[in-house]
């Protein structure tokens, strides 16, 4: 399979970057940051957001009747690449709501939520986690109760990133309370502004001094997040009640494709060459160290593999072919990637690999430092590889379940 890119896509991608050069300015730079702090769009930014739409460079391949182009899935991981590498701005629209909502909600949902999602107006935080369960969502107890034509939600949500800018939140809560484990989950599209719901920081790592733009899970913020008798009507219900864990899947599948999650594994990688090859005092000498040569040449070799498991999994969900462990191998080779090149990469610059931003002293304000305090956390984040091996081992491969507690080792939420 040819998974080169061809004239058309070439000439695309050259377009983007001038664009991006041009009208990326300084100001719509610290307008994004701001945005991302939380203090919403300023308006040279919603300027840009709004041209970028106009030109068809928003859900390229979502259905022109929602908003979108109608295009091929290679074509918005093209432009999802170039924004991500030239101003580190997502353009994955609307976050994991939109394509979920495409995949499972009802034709009114989707006129609803997804135009907006297009547009960057509308954007979705995952409440998934909580205090006593992290990847294994089949434990949650946030509660969503039926009253008639409502549901009244409580409970608490943990590490949900991004929830201070969200204008909604993609739900998983519990809408039968006799239920256990995944059974009896439902998905709700609840809208951040409503009454009883509180927004409170948990400050990473990454905090101070604060990580550059784009490390791996450089985020210097997330969040908890409290329903204290929060209602919402039934109409926020994305699929059947009681199907939120197949729901959820779904979502989770076609949020693992894309540009981002690629560029996390391999950014680094690309970084270490590049910085090798410049003339800075801090490196000079160890590009010809033959043990620098070959450690950067396998990480090289692993980061191409990435790329073409990439492309697999755009090529599946491009011609809408159903994933069966495609994108559990891509989360297990990606994320471990990307914590083997961090290490390496920190051995090879010695001390200067642990120079965080505030030095002086750091290299590429400090990335590399920052870099192996989140890259750990990829390797959990959308679902441990632990548990993508395992369901490697029995989608791909026809294995049996584990021996000891089959129900309990099959019902975790992070299945491709």
């Amino acid at each position: 399979m040819n998974f080169s890119f061809n004239d058309e896509q070439q000439e695309l991608r050259a377009n983007l970057q001038a664009f991006i050069s041009e009208h990326v300015t300084d100001t719509v730079r610290n307008e994004l940051a701001d945005a991302h702090a939380g203090n919403g769009k300023g308006p040279h930014l919603r300027a840009l957001h709004e041209d970028i739409f106009r030109r068809g460079w928003m859900a390229v391949s979502w259905p022109k009747e929602y908003g979108g182009q109608s295009g091929e899935t290679i074509t918005q991981f093209i432009v999802e690449e170039e924004f991500l590498r030239g101003c580190d701005m997502r353009m994955g629209a609307g976050g994991t709501g939109g394509p979920a909502i495409l995949a499972s909600g009802t034709e009114e949902q989707k006129k609803k939520y997804v135009p907006g999602a297009a547009r960057l107006d509308i954007t979705f935080c995952q409440g998934y986690s909580e205090p006593h369960c992290g990847t294994d969502l089949a434990g949650i107890r946030c509660r969503a109760t039926r009253d008639d034509d409502k549901y009244v939600i409580n409970g608490q949500k943990i590490y949900t990133t991004n929830a201070q800018n969200a204008t909604h939140i993609f739900l998983l809560a519990r809408t039968d309370p006799e239920s256990t484990r995944q059974a009896g989950l439902s998905v709700l599209l609840v809208p951040m502004n409503t009454a009883g719901i509180t927004v409170r920081p948990l400050w990473t790592i990454q905090h101070e001094p604060q990580a550059p733009s784009n490390t791996t899970y450089g985020e210097t913020r997330t969040n908890e997040v409290f329903f204290d008798n929060v209602e919402v009507p039934v109409s926020c219900l994305l699929g059947k009640e009681g199907d939120g864990w197949n729901v959820t899947k779904r979502g989770l599948n076609l949020d693992r494709v894309g540009a981002w999650r690629y560029l996390m594994s391999v950014r680094r990688t690309e970084d270490i060459v590049n910085l090798l090859k410049s003339d800075n005092e801090a490196v000079v000498g160890l590009r010809d160290d033959p043990a620098v040569r070959d450690t950067i040449a396998d990480l090289w070799i692993e980061a191409q593999m990435c790329r073409l498991m990439t492309m697999r999994s755009l090529s599946i969900a491009g011609r809408r072919g159903e994933f069966v462990h495609e994108g559990s191998g891509e989360k297990v080779v990606g994320p471990e990637h990307g914590v083997r090149a961090t290490e390496a990469i920190s051995q090879i610059l010695g001390p200067y690999g642990a120079l965080l931003s505030s030095s002086l002293e750091a290299i590429e304000s400090g990335v590399y430092a920052h870099n192996l305090l989140g890259a750990f956390q990829s390797t959990v984040n959308h679902g441990s590889v632990q548990v993508m091996r395992d369901q490697i081992a029995r989608k791909g491969l026809g294995m049996p379940k584990p021996a000891g507690s089959p129900k309990a080792r099959s019902s975790t939420l992070t299945t491709s």
